[in-house]
């Protein structure tokens, strides 16, 4: 068994509320200095982000993007070791074997362990990242586990309602109209929940909870597994055609849970709209604005 505490209890709130579980990931060859070595010089160069970021929580525009052309999967692991770097294998279970077994039996153990439970659309990322590194205040459109194996990290859990993020912001990062982080206000801690997060424990929280992430003293390694459910598709989908309803026809629509007839009704009009490509997503792409050094792997240079 991979999950040492699930329980009935946190099974009923899977999805739902913040979790924390212990797992035995960490203990697994796959995560030693030799195994995130061959993962690096395996997935896709192309694919890979490379990110660096500023020190304050509330400045999320020093998220930079780079480039590590010509660096070796060592070389990129010497450069989380020594510089302030983030390294995301996105979907690595779709490019690396091990990664798509390992995908397979945490799903296959989830649904086992809670009653009713589909998963699909699965990514499992494979975050490392430096000492003191940062991910700033955002959330996500699917729901999210992650799982620490090397290193401590800080989790900031904040709740998925005003003043946190509001119906409409909410809409605009669903329709792709604007990026996933956004602004920040340390005053919103104090009513965040806050994780620590140690090898061999998981944490899991509400579907689009904002939250943010800062390491420890040293480097990091975390599984991030993000996914979907029937719920979660058809909360996706309401809050879809919520913006498409506001912007098109100049309704003031709310949020609600379940699968009722109004929200029935709302998955029809999200999927029409997606069909009629309604809404032109903004494709926000970040170009690389600084390149990492061969010679010496944590040095970030300018492109």
């Amino acid at each position: 068994m991979i999950l040492k505490d699930w329980t009935d209890e946190k099974a009923k709130a899977f999805g739902r509320e913040t979790l924390s579980f212990a797992h035995d990931l960490h203990e697994r060859p796959l995560f030693t200095d030799e195994g995130l070595a061959a993962a690096l010089e395996a997935y896709p160069r192309a694919r890979l982000g490379v990110f660096t970021m500023g020190e304050d929580p509330t400045d999320w525009t020093t998220w930079r993007k780079g480039s590590a052309d010509g660096l070796s999967g060592e070389q990129l692991l010497e450069a989380a070791k020594t510089g302030r770097i983030w390294l995301n294998l996105r979907e690595a279970n779709l490019y690396l074997k091990p990664y798509a077994d390992l995908a397979d039996e945490v799903f296959a153990e989830k649904e086992a362990m809670t009653p009713g439970l589909k998963t699909f659309k699965r990514d499992v990322g494979l975050l490392i990242s430096s000492a003191n590194a940062q991910v700033f205040y955002h959330l996500d459109v699917p729901l999210v586990s992650l799982w620490q194996i090397r290193g401590v990290k800080q989790v900031y859990v904040y709740p998925p309602k005003a003043p946190f993020v509001g119906e409409e912001a909410l809409e605009k990062i669903v329709l792709r109209e604007t990026a996933e982080q956004f602004a920040f206000d340390p005053a919103w801690d104090a009513g965040a929940q806050a994780v620590e997060l140690v090898p061999g424990r998981m944490v899991t929280w509400a579907q689009n909870a904002p939250h943010r992430i800062t390491n420890g003293p040293m480097l990091n390694v975390s599984l991030s597994m993000e996914f979907m459910t029937p719920q979660a598709l058809m909360r996706a989908n309401v809050i879809y055609a919520n913006g498409v309803l506001r912007r098109r026809a100049g309704l003031r629509p709310r949020l609600a849970p379940g699968f009722g007839p109004g929200n029935i009704g709302k998955l029809a009009v999200a999927r029409g709209a997606k069909a009629l490509k309604l809404q032109k997503p903004n494709e926000r792409v970040l170009p690389a604005t600084f390149r990492l050094d061969a010679a010496q792997p944590g040095v970030v240079l300018p492109v």
